[in-house]
């Protein structure tokens, strides 16, 4: 992959950029994602009253709102900062910091719950593996992590998004090569599925839904 330290700080420079359109029409998303909504639903019910549950990649905070909506202690987690001041705007009482998932300021077994809809997705397949490695170490043992992709083998680069120029990749994954990538980083898979997009809705993309869970015994390196 090309420097990290340049594709990270191109990808927050680029949200940044994009933040407050990003804001005004992503935010309100899951009022027409049914199906989404269930999922998350489900997923409030496992993680609820067990401690922190993180939005990782939050943007604006939606999905941490619809989490915490449903009593949750939900919080966000996100490279931008642009996006993290519209987060905190929309949602004054959450709390949002900012960092990058490969290495997250959080002690081993500190959360309950992470739903990282649609934020792997920059992460160059080299690295997926050591992120999600990361993402289990800050789980507690037993720990739910919720996983949005979207479905392909390729890599898409963008130099402009909503007439605001942007250098970001996004990376396709197939739904049985996205299960191995969570088993090396030592998850257990407890639910896959996929569905079509939703018409005038959102990106016109196969999906898919990976629900993971860090075993309670995991005293085993993950194989990296």
């Amino acid at each position: 992959m090309p420097n990290a330290d340049r594709y990270f700080a191109d990808t927050q420079g680029s949200y940044d950029r994009l933040a407050a359109e990003y804001a005004a029409r992503i935010y309100d998303e899951l009022k027409d994602k049914p199906f989404d909504r269930e999922l998350l639903d489900r997923f409030a019910l496992q993680v609820k009253g067990l401690g922190p549950v993180c939005d990782l990649g939050c943007g604006p905070g939606q999905i941490a709102r619809y989490l915490s909506d449903r009593g949750v202690e939900a919080f966000g987690f996100d490279l931008s900062p642009c996006m993290l001041k519209q987060a905190r705007r929309l949602n004054p009482d959450l709390e949002f910091v900012q960092g990058n998932m490969l290495s997250i300021d959080a002690d081993d077994d500190s959360w309950a719950g992470i739903a990282a809809f649609y934020s792997i997705i920059h992460i160059p397949r080299a690295q997926v593996v050591e992120a999600l490695a990361e993402l289990k170490r800050v789980l507690q043992p037993g720990g739910r992590l919720l996983l949005a992709i979207h479905l392909g083998d390729t890599v898409t680069h963008s130099d402009e998004w909503w007439g605001e120029p942007v250098s970001i990749d996004v990376y396709f994954f197939g739904r049985e090569e996205m299960e191995g990538y969570l088993r090396s980083a030592g998850f257990t898979i407890e639910e896959s599925i996929e569905r079509d997009p939703y018409p005038d809705v959102e990106y016109q993309g196969r999906r898919a839904y990976i629900l993971a869970r860090k075993p309670v015994e995991s005293n085993q390196s993950p194989h990296l």
